[in-house]
This record gives structure tokens, C-alpha cells and sequence, in this order.
């Protein structure tokens, strides 16, 4: 039966790796049958309106990070109040969804997804600054240490975690420790390394109206 992200992929029109950065199997739904669901064997249809392309784009990067429309939309009011005061609006969006915590959590491979990584620091299984945290929309900021809880290492989600950490590499922007199961944030996350499947700018456009 195919998986309710996998159908999310196929209504975009695009892989956004909602599985984790590894989603590129054959057996994929996405390459399988790269039509909308509900379309069998049927071409997409023509090119949509502006309101379609702008609404597509803003559910394309909130499923990508598995936000509520509340959430989300807070982030882009929030980059929108500050147009003008930062370099580029789409970059400093980015930023704010790649520190989250459950992002970070994610990106060090600590989590196979970034929906896992929320249900761990929920359950308090990490700390930032050897201070715990159950707030997966935490914001992480450079010099910010994030650590397995030492007691939370023998879980057997945890089992075999330093052997695959030892072949992971994070972005440029984090720094992994594989044997003290931490990581640090060492410098700011770029849309230029992100790269989204996604034209940011239509979002914006979305929430001005």
C-alpha cells in the first residue's frame, strides 16, 4: 500500500525526500508512477493558475519540514515583517526552518526523518548545551552543542546509531561527533547548500495578499 508522504511527493509533482535524504529507491511511487494520485496512467493537466503554482510551492516546503499551517505561516509573517532589513527574504526563511531543533536532530543523523527526530526530543532524548529539550521548534544558533542524553544511548532506537553515524555527513554548517553522539552548529545554514525543490519566492507571494 502506498505510503501517505509518498502520495504527498506524487501531488507535487517532486521528490521532497519526506522519508529522509536517502528516498532515491527504485521502488519508489514517485518514479513508479509520477502522476498525481488518483490520475492513473494520466498526464498532468495544464499549466495551473498563479494562486495554484503559489499554494503548491507553500505545501511543498511545509510538507518538506512537517509543519502546521500555524507554524509555518508564522515563519513567513515573520520573514515578511522584516523585508527590506535582510538580504534575501528566501535565505532568512530557510534559515529559520533549518534550526529547528527536530531539523538539526535530522541533519546530524540522529533521526531517520525529521518526523522521528520531533516524537525523540518530545520524548526529552537530547540536550542543547547540556541542558535537555522537549521543544522540537527550538532554535538552535551557532556555538549551540546538541547531545544524546548519556542514559538514552541504550535504548535500541540507539543501538547501532555510532556505526551509522561513522559513514553520515551533515551539511557544512554542523560539525558531527560519531563516538560522543553530538553535535555543534558551527556556522548558518544556506538556501545555495538546502536547495529546496521549491520557488520560495512564491510563497511569499501567497502570504502577501
Amino acid at each position: 500500500m502506498e505510503k501517505p508522504k509518498c502520495k504527498i511527493c506524487r501531488r507535487a509533482g517532486v521528490k521532497l525526500f519526506l522519508k529522509g535524504e536517502k528516498c532515491l529507491s527504485a521502488k519508489c511511487p514517485m518514479i513508479k508512477r509520477p502522476y498525481p494520485p488518483g490520475l492513473p496512467g494520466k498526464r498532468r493537466k495544464g499549466p495551473p493558475s498563479e494562486y495554484a503554482r503559489q499554494l503548491r510551492e507553500k505545501q511543498k516546503l511545509k510538507a518538506i519540514y512537517g509543519l502546521r499551517e500555524r507554524q509555518f505561516k508564522k515563519y513567513v509573517k515573520e520573514v515578511l515583517e522584516k523585508r527590506g532589513k535582510v538580504p534575501d527574504a528566501s535565505e532568512a526563511l530557510i534559515k529559520i526552518l533549518e534550526s529547528r531543533l527536530d531539523n538539526v536532530v535530522f541533519r546530524l543523523g540522529f533521526a531517520k526523518s525529521r518526523a522521528q527526530a520531533r516524537q525523540l526530543i518530545s520524548h526529552s532524548h537530547f540536550m542543547v548545551n547540556n541542558r535537555s529539550v522537549n521543544i522540537p521548534s527550538y532554535q538552535v544558533k551557532k556555538g549551540d552543542v546538541i547531545k544524546l542524553k548519556p542514559q538514552k544511548t541504550k535504548k535500541v532506537i540507539f543501538e547501532q546509531l555510532k556505526i551509522l553515524l561513522k559513514n553520515h555527513k551533515p551539511p557544512s554548517w554542523l560539525k558531527l561527533d560519531p563516538e560522543k553522539l553530538e553535535g555543534e552548529v558551527i556556522g548558518e545554514p544556506t538556501l545555495k547548500e538546502v536547495a529546496p525543490p521549491v520557488e520560495i519566492s512564491k510563497i511569499f507571494e501567497y502570504y502577501s495578499k
